[in-house]
C-alpha cells in the first residue's frame, strides 16, 4: 500500500552510476604494474569489467525488469574494486612514484 517514491529509486540509481564511474576513473589512474603485484587480474581486465559494468548500469538500471541483473553485476563489480582491489593497489603503490 505504501510504496517508495520513484524519486528515491532514481536517486539510488544515480548513486550507483556515480559509484561505477568513480571506480572506473580510479582504476584508470592507478599504475598498471600494481594490479598483478597484488594478484588481482590486470589493469586492462579491470578497466573492461568496470567499463562494461558502467554501461550496463546506464542502459539497464538495477531497479527495472529482469535484464537489470546486468546493471546489478556492474554495481557489484564497482564495489569489489573499491573495497578490495583499490585498497591493495594503493598499499603496493605507496611510496613509489609513477
Amino acid at each position: 500500500m505504501f510504496g517508495v517514491p520513484l524519486g528515491v529509486y532514481a536517486l539510488i540509481s544515480y548513486a550507483c552510476v556515480a559509484l561505477g564511474l568513480w571506480a572506473l576513473i580510479d582504476a584508470a589512474l592507478r599504475r598498471a604494474d600494481a594490479f598483478p603485484a597484488v594478484d588481482r587480474q590486470t589493469k586492462p581486465i579491470w578497466l573492461g569489467i568496470l567499463g562494461a559494468g558502467l554501461v550496463c548500469q546506464i542502459l539497464f538500471p538495477a531497479l527495472f525488469g529482469p535484464i537489470a541483473m546486468l546493471g546489478l553485476a556492474g554495481i557489484v563489480a564497482a564495489i569489489v574494486y573499491l573495497v578490495d582491489v583499490r585498497r591493495r593497489v594503493i598499499e603496493v603503490s605507496r611510496g613509489s612514484r609513477w
